[in-house]
């Protein structure tokens, strides 16, 4: 665990080159440079369609923890957590097919949820790991809980970020949702078609939209850790930017479970697990829901609930609120 002086001076170093590079571009209509928070390696990783995409911390010769973004977000997601974790800890910050710089799926399919878990196997299956640890947040946080119950050997440690288990609905909300979802899924395809350029946006614009797409979840400062990744130039129209990840994310198929189904994997999770949860963050579905299924991961005696201020994106905004909480867990589980 870094000890509290480090992980205050790492923050506030990061904090002055969010704001240097705040002033820097706010008259200014372009991408800002890259931003490097802490060392990495740029890395992909082979899959039948293409490959992943990810950004690799610290030392090559240890398993790492496998950072795990939300949905439509990207491997930056981590980037101001990731100099604020133990400067030993190997980290590998991924993008989720059709996210960030990950290949897309072929033309002709769909994003399902169940496809993200099927790629931690194969994971596993390409770096000839025994087991996985993992920080996820949102969709991959969801995801996560669905792998350590499936594969509850295979997971050493598993950090959850503001969103707890698959989100649930009554029967005819789930059949409802599939319908609309295929519906909108053939829609998109005959855009795609087209091969136009996506709408394009100034910067400024670009990230405005970005905040206000997240409900104002992810800050404006902390917008241009998503974009990096997240973002292409115009070919047509001199700088400007359109967002760059898959169209056919917004039309993903997500669990169809009911009500039970998240109890069930609940009890089936054997491993280390912490769950923190954002105050500020929304929860989707009945709070009774997610208030059941959390007592039944008590009775773990390996799970640990926290809570803290911040909004759904804490882990990006406020990294120094969380960081102490998952070092501590790393310390324990991970050394």
């Amino acid at each position: 665990m870094l000890p509290n002086t480090t992980a205050r001076r790492l923050f506030q170093n990061l904090c002055r080159q969010s704001k240097l590079s705040k002033r820097q571009n706010s008259t200014a209509s372009h991408k800002p440079s890259n931003i490097v928070t802490k060392h990495f390696d740029e890395i992909t990783v082979p899959v039948p369609w293409g490959h992943i995409a990810g950004k690799w911390y610290g030392p090559k010769h240890v398993r790492p923890i496998l950072g795990l973004h939300g949905w439509q977000d990207n491997a930056g997601t981590f980037d101001t957590l990731a100099p604020l974790l133990p400067q030993h800890t190997a980290f590998l910050s991924l993008d989720m097919p059709g996210h960030g710089l990950s290949s897309w799926l072929p033309d002709g399919q769909a994003y399902h949820s169940i496809d993200y878990v099927v790629l931690l196997r194969r994971l596993m299956e390409e770096f000839k790991w025994d087991k996985l640890s993992m920080i996820t947040h949102s969709m991959s946080s969801i995801n996560g809980f669905v792998f350590s119950a499936l594969f509850p050997d295979k997971v050493d440690m598993f950090v959850g970020l503001d969103v707890l288990k698959p989100i649930t609905r009554n029967p005819d909300k789930i059949v409802d949702s599939i319908s609309t979802r295929l519906e909108d899924f053939i829609k998109m395809e005959k855009r795609m078609r087209s091969k136009s350029e996506p709408p394009c946006y100034e910067w400024e614009q670009l990230v405005e939209r970005l905040h206000i797409g997240t409900e104002k979840s992810v800050s404006v400062e902390s917008c241009q850790y998503l974009l990096q990744r997240n973002s292409k130039p115009s070919q047509h129209e001199p700088h400007k930017y359109y967002f760059a990840r898959d169209s056919r994310l917004k039309s993903s198929m997500f669990y169809p479970f009911s009500r039970e189904v998240p109890f069930e994997m609940a009890k089936r999770i054997k491993c280390p697990h912490l769950f923190i949860k954002a105050l500020g963050g929304p929860y989707y579905e009945p709070k009774e829901n997610y208030d059941d299924t959390l007592e039944i991961l008590k009775q773990n005696p390996l799970f640990e609930y926290h809570e803290v201020e911040g909004t759904h994106h804490v882990h990006l905004n406020n990294p120094e609120r969380v960081a102490p909480i998952i070092n501590d867990f790393i310390s324990r589980w991970r050394t």
